[in-house]
């Protein structure tokens, strides 16, 4: 215990002298920290003014620090407002008639709606961001809707959503629901309006003489955009780890400073002069590739290595990199809050700290110096982003090292040949065709490497982390591991070991407890009882996720909205298998998060209620379910599925009505399915409303899942007196826009019903149906 304590307590000297002995570092951090707590937390402004007075060592460092934390947080403070003030708030639910400039592509929902950043061109709201959302893409077909188009918009506008907390985050103040959609012919001017012009040539150039999904795959990795990225593509990237070749990143910089740097050496262009083109070249591809978080870091910090080697002097990648973020938080203090912005500087601080000593452990197994970089480089960002990426995906790549390793000798040159791509299309786009000719296989082959590591088994696994502290605790433990895997190798060294001997082991334990451990955090749940059927309306927002179990055998009907956090909702309630996944309409609210069900439970069994109708899920889903070894079957009014002791008879829609074109709204073909164990009963009525089920045989049952949110329902009175539920349970979010539920459907449940529960207030509701009768279990809201 003594010498541990010792060994500690030399750790801790030496980095109270290396932060001594950099007093710039101490007080740019101390301005980043600054920044994040006045936007999230002011009241660390004071505990990290503290420590950096017991880190400074010095009076003037410290009066420094305490200076730059504070007016960190005031600056931050005052940048929110700046961003959180507009004249469209109190608009909200007034018509709209304007012109408003495209800021960002459209982006497809798993719902079918397109979504993107606008800002009216005129009128008083001028330059205010707002939200554009389209229900239909017959609003935009025959037109040209790109990045700086002036557009011509009709709508009304709306409050953001809370699945709008990134819009929200970005400065968006409001939505407006398109009615009308016409093109006007016009551009933005300006500097952005020539970047715009840069961008569409490019984006013209990297299309030429390739298949379209390569040249997709292309535009990805060169200019960060995702949106022509069929989805199941881009499922198999982030299941094998590969993602972030689709967002621009640091590597993009990096490969375009020695792109210019070497083609500009060749033809005898000075040093500083070829620096200086280099720093210009990446001031303009950062916000060529749409200046987001990851690519903003990037560029900053590329800038300051270049600034510094045109003043000759080194340049300090800890200090770039905290430049890095006072630039980016000072621009908007609300991105320390972004999953990119987090992920990009977790990657980089890992870098930092364990890229040099992996590769030279690497070395030391006499792997080649190529391989061992590669491998050290990817070890490194993975772990440094695991306790993040279990944190907001709730799943972790177990393929990322090989298919990272795979991929790493074609990487620089699919992007050289990329930038080349799009320089000469500056000139015409047919200039970039012999570029595009020859990046093509290799963006195949970057593609099949992402394909082919997914569709392993057991390529990902479902990981959730408790909340921030949930991955600070994770952190926790790598920092562990680490000091365990340093020990060993200082050990080895001393030994004249050819590799630490620990490293396997220590490595194995270290990724065992970051996996394992936060399993035991999770809050403790009734587990079902033998012969116990147990039904639990999950809390996911504004959406719909039913579980139902018993001995074993579990069943989900529907997977409520991507942000729902379904995956940690059903890691919640214990469930560790799943049996069949019911999906009973093509909506956002009810299928949105299919894809990632199906990864971390790998249902035997799907039964899709949503086919035929073209949301990106039912497009992407007969490959992800091919994936995991999942039969999709169709359901229609007649047909029982048992599943153990588990009944479910499906109630609507008929086959003739399922089976005839999309047209209409999906919720009046939503599966209506009763499901029975012994003599307890439960339906499930989807988005269903009375004017479907009213005309339909009803049985009475112990349980009713209140169909569409309790939206208003003149027949529900009707629908209650055939049922005669004991429990009635409401699948609604908090503070929805749709005013759900609706007070007459809340009276109507409270005068037929014993029971009414509601997600929103409630939490997730857990109804445990016995031999010695039913009881409630409630797990309280989600925070």
């Amino acid at each position: 215990m003594t010498g541990r304590l010792v060994r500690a307590r030399a750790v801790a000297a030496e980095a109270r002298l290396t932060v001594r002995d950099h007093p710039r570092h101490l007080v740019l951090f101390a301005l980043a920290l600054g920044l994040v707590s006045g936007a999230w937390a002011p009241w660390l402004l004071v505990p990290i003014a503290l420590v950096a007075v017991i880190l400074a060592g010095h009076p003037g460092v410290a009066l420094a620090a305490v200076v730059a934390v504070i007016g960190g947080g005031l600056g931050a403070e005052a940048r929110c407002e700046a961003i959180r003030t507009g004249t469209l708030p109190a608009r909200v639910g007034a018509p709209l008639r304007a012109r408003m400039t495209l800021l960002e592509p459209l982006r497809e929902r798993a719902s079918g709606q397109l979504v993107a950043r606008v800002a009216p061109s005129d009128g008083p709201a001028r330059g205010e961001p707002l939200l554009l959302r389209l229900r239909s893409r017959a609003l935009v077909t025959g037109l040209r809707v790109d990045p700086g188009d002036v557009l011509d918009v009709r709508g009304r506008l709306q409050r953001l959503d809370r699945w709008d907390v990134v819009q929200r985050r970005r400065g968006a103040l409001a939505a407006v629901e398109v009615q009308a959609l016409r093109e006007t012919g016009r551009v933005r001017g300006g500097l952005a309006g020539a970047l715009d012009g840069l961008r569409r040539r490019a984006e013209a150039g990297l299309r030429r003489s390739m298949p379209l999904e390569q040249a997709a795959l292309l535009e990805g990795m060169v200019l960060g955009r995702e949106d022509g990225i069929d989805p199941s593509v881009r499922e198999a990237f982030q299941a094998s780890g590969l993602a972030h070749l689709l967002a621009v990143s640091g590597t993009n910089v990096m490969l375009l400073s020695l792109l210019v740097l070497g083609a500009a050496g060749v033809v005898g262009v000075p040093l500083r002069l070829r620096l200086l083109v280099a720093l210009v070249l990446v001031g303009v591809y950062v916000p060529l590739t749409g200046a987001g978080p990851s690519i903003q870091r990037a560029g900053v910090m590329g800038a300051a290595g270049l600034v510094a080697a045109l003043a000759g002097r080194p340049a300090s990648r800890w200090y770039a990199l905290g430049l890095a973020a006072v630039a980016t938080l000072a621009l908007n203090p609300y991105a320390a809050a972004d999953a990119g912005w987090q992920l990009s500087f977790a990657a980089v601080a890992g870098l930092l700290v364990l890229g040099t000593p992996l590769r030279q452990a690497l070395e030391r197994r006499r792997l080649p110096r190529p391989l061992a970089e590669a491998g050290a480089l990817t070890v490194a960002a993975t772990l440094a982003t695991a306790p993040l990426l279990a944190l907001h995906f709730e799943r972790l790549s177990l393929v990322s090292l090989p298919a990272n390793l795979l991929v790493a000798p074609v990487v620089a040159p699919v992007m050289w040949l990329g930038m080349l791509a799009t320089a000469v299309a500056q000139l015409g786009p047919a200039l970039a065709a012999p570029f595009c000719v020859l990046a093509a296989p290799l963006v195949g082959f970057v593609g099949w490497v992402a394909s082919a590591s997914a569709e392993l088994p057991g390529a990902v696994v479902a990981v959730r982390l408790p909340g921030a502290l949930g991955a600070l605790a994770g952190y926790a433990l790598l920092g562990v591991g680490w000091c365990v895997l340093r020990a060993a190798g200082q050990e080895a060294v001393r030994r004249g070991w050819s590799a630490p001997r620990g490293l396997v082991g220590a490595g194995g334990v270290t990724a065992a407890v970051l996996v394992l451990g936060p399993s035991a955090l999770r809050k403790g749940v009734v587990e079902p009882r033998p012969g116990e059927t147990v039904v639990s309306f999950l809390d996911v927002g504004q959406g719909d996720a039913t579980l139902v179990q018993r001995d074993g055998a579990a069943v989900l009907f529907d997977t409520g909205p991507p942000e729902g956090q379904v995956v940690r909702r059903l890691r919640a309630v214990g469930l560790r298998r799943l049996d069949a996944l019911v999906l009973t309409h093509a909506e956002l609210d009810h299928e949105g998060t299919a894809l990632p069900i199906l990864e971390a439970f790998r249902p035997r069994l799907i039964v899709d209620g949503g086919a035929g109708w073209p949301s990106p899920v039912q497009r992407a889903l007969p490959v992800a379910a091919a994936a995991v070894g999942a039969r999709v079957v169709r359901a229609f009014a007649g047909d029982v599925l048992r599943l153990g002791r588990l009944r479910l008879a499906v109630l609507w829609p008929p086959r003739a009505i399922a089976e005839s074109p999309p047209e209409g709204t999906p919720n009046d073909r939503a599966l209506v399915t009763q499901v029975s164990s012994g003599s307890f009963d439960v339906l499930l009525t989807a988005d269903a409303e009375s004017d479907v089920t009213g005309a339909l045989e009803l049985p009475p049952v112990e349980a009713l899942k209140v169909a569409h949110h309790g939206s208003e329902d003149e027949g529900l009175a009707a629908e209650l007196e055939l049922l005669r539920p004991q429990v009635a349970a409401i699948e609604v979010g908090r503070h929805n826009t749709y005013g759900h539920p609706t007070p007459s459907t809340l009276a109507t449940l409270r005068r037929a019903v014993g029971h009414v529960y509601r997600t929103d207030r409630d939490g997730t509701v857990r109804l445990h149906a016995g031999a010695a009768g039913m009881s409630v279990e409630r797990l309280g809201a989600a925070p």
